[in-house]
């Protein structure tokens, strides 16, 4: 981006015991804070559409349904950049009306108005960006007023073809994938503790490589921390709207190929130490192939202020969690060492040779929305080695896989009981740890080996193999995961 641009715009305790050993390397993280654990958790969804764009509801009830029928506890409009050809009623304008305006005159006055009458609740406006030389990503901004989000899409959205601003000295930058990097580092600069970029349905059309994702989270580490790895569109005869006759394009339990594939392409991110972290979303468009917003899918974020920029700030922390079918709707993860404890999102710092304690605390719901009751039938603890980032243009920058990583532990259900409140708590010991790793989580309903939908290993499989989705498979096949708990060894 050019400088003159920016300038312009402005309970039972599992007793197993894993030793580790590996090589090691310490100081790979990037530090931040500790999480202030005197905060709660809320739920919420950055990716809905209305009739604005391609939707086919009013922002009031998608909100009405979000924020009243399924309780979350935030919600962002994203509709999508380049032109809008209908009103907020649906009705068709004379002639498409440029996104940067319709963002400003039509979307965010009533986004405001719903902010009054929704004054316990957080509404964002965003855009679901149109990423240059890629597919799309949700952006939002904490600002007063529409005009950054306007100007972000103006600028840097890839279907944005109006070039009316030229005479206030505003260049585009919409074309190619350095405009995309230009796009992510503009809200790192202007907007580094109050927006965030996560990219949609990341598989879905095959346009993100690992690189590009690296060159992201490079350019803007505080803004570009995370990907939509469950995606929406649950209820489409394709899970996930992923239609590809590639296996990396498909989904697997609902989940995008980049994070149901262990040792796969999130693993080699956090094999890195990056900080970057795995959300859901609903994708809203309409009820034929979608669910309401929180109605299936949910972010269970942990924040520590009531505040806009503390949202924001929630999601960088990676403290959340992603579920499918409120399979679960509570989870407290950590590693210990002493009186020291990392949560999810923080890094352990520890010695060569030294024990720790990972501790897992869930409970579930009775029932979810489809009426159904909801039963976790094991949860797998994943962990690799963090040897670094890789540098651009070396092998490690394209690599895509982490072979380091597995599943370490199977915690199924014959072996808990629930506390009188109904949480779950299981303890996990890896001695003489060595080597700076990684773990996380993934749960489910299903068991092992269940035909057409995990496999021996317990990995879920190809959606495809149950042939045409529909709700009820959807609510059939439940997982979570986990954002990682990182522990450096010194």
């Amino acid at each position: 981006m050019k400088n003159e641009t920016k300038k312009k715009i402005g309970a039972v305790a599992i007793g197993s015991i894993l030793v580790i050993s590996a090589f090691g390397a310490p100081g790979i993280y990037a530090q931040r804070k500790s999480i202030d654990y005197t905060g709660k958790w809320v739920t919420g969804d950055f990716h809905t559409h209305t009739f604005l764009t391609d939707g086919s509801e009013k922002e009031e009830e998608v909100v009405k349904n979000a924020f009243s029928k399924y309780g979350l506890d935030w919600m962002a409009n994203s509709e999508h950049g380049g032109t809008s050809k209908n009103d907020p009623f649906g009705n068709a304008f004379p002639s498409p009306v440029s996104r940067w305006i319709t963002l400003s005159y039509y979307s965010y006055p009533i986004i405001s108005a719903l902010r009054e009458e929704y004054s316990n609740k957080k509404l964002i406006q965003g855009v679901e960006w149109n990423v240059p030389s890629h597919e799309h990503a949700s952006v939002g901004i904490i600002s007063t007023g529409p005009a950054a989000i306007s100007n972000f899409e103006y600028i840097f959205d890839a279907s944005d073809k109006d070039t009316s601003r030229s005479n206030e000295g505003i260049t585009k930058n919409n074309t190619t994938h350095e405009d995309a990097v230009e796009g992510a580092k503009w809200l790192e600069d202007n907007y580094k503790d109050s927006s965030y970029f996560i990219l949609n349905h990341p598989s879905r059309k095959l346009k993100y490589l690992v690189t590009d994702i690296r060159d992201f989270n490079d350019a803007a580490p505080n803004v570009a921390f995370g990907f939509e790895g469950i995606p929406g569109h649950q209820k489409e005869s394709s899970r996930g709207g992923y239609e590809s006759s590639d296996n990396k394009a498909k989904t697997y339990g609902g989940v995008d190929y980049m994070v149901a594939k262990v040792g796969g392409l999130w693993d080699s991110l956090l094999g890195e130490g990056r900080n970057f972290w795995v959300f859901a979303n609903s994708d809203f468009h309409n009820t034929d192939g979608d669910f309401w917003p929180g109605e299936y899918e949910k972010n269970y974020t942990f924040v520590t202020g009531n505040d806009y920029k503390s949202l924001v700030s929630g999601f960088r922390s990676g403290n959340s969690f992603a579920v499918e079918g409120d399979l679960i709707n509570g989870l407290e993860f950590s590693v210990q060492k002493n009186k020291k404890k990392a949560v999810m999102g923080e890094n352990l710092k520890v010695s060569k040779g030294d024990n720790i304690q990972i501790t897992i605390r869930f409970k579930s719901p009775k029932c979810n929305n489809n009426g159904d009751k909801v039963n976790v039938d094991h949860i797998d603890l994943i962990a690799g080695d963090v040897t670094g980032k890789a540098s651009p243009g070396t092998y490690g920058y394209s690599k895509d896989t982490n072979e380091t990583t597995k599943v370490i532990a199977r915690f199924s259900a014959k072996n808990w009981k629930k506390d009188d409140s109904g949480w779950i708590t299981i303890k996990y010991n890896v001695n003489n740890i060595d080597n700076s790793k990684y773990f996380r989580l993934r749960g489910t309903n299903l068991g092992v080996g269940v035909a057409n939908e995990t496999d021996a290993e317990g990995n879920p499989l190809c959606d495809e193999l149950v042939g045409a989705n529909n709700a009820n498979k959807a609510y059939a096949d439940l997982w979570f995961y986990s954002n990682p708990v990182f522990v450096s060894v010194k």
